[in-house]
């Protein structure tokens, strides 16, 4: 006997790490580049319209966060920082 493996329907999990992805490369880029990467291998597993657009929001997110990240690295390198409030 044959057993049939259930398809999973990996194309609404990796719409929500798309959009997850986004979120969190305002706040925490890495987190955002981790669920964009884990989002497009998700989407890549299934060809549906759902999937792509997935895919694209899950390539938004990867490349929101390096961009964030290299802004973010080089103001940290520069030793920028925010002007102090006047006291008094």
């Amino acid at each position: 006997m044959v057993d049939k493996k259930e398809q999973v329907n990996f194309s609404q999990t990796s719409y929500i790490f798309g959009i997850v992805s986004i979120v969190m490369a305002l706040f925490t880029p890495l987190l955002g580049l981790v669920f964009g990467i884990v989002g497009l291998v998700q989407s890549a597993k299934q060809k549906t319209d759902v999937s792509k657009l997935s895919k694209k929001l899950n390539i938004i997110g990867i490349v929101l966060s390096i961009i964030i990240f290299g802004v973010s690295l080089f103001f940290l390198l520069k030793g920028f920082t925010l002007p102090s409030l006047p006291s008094g």
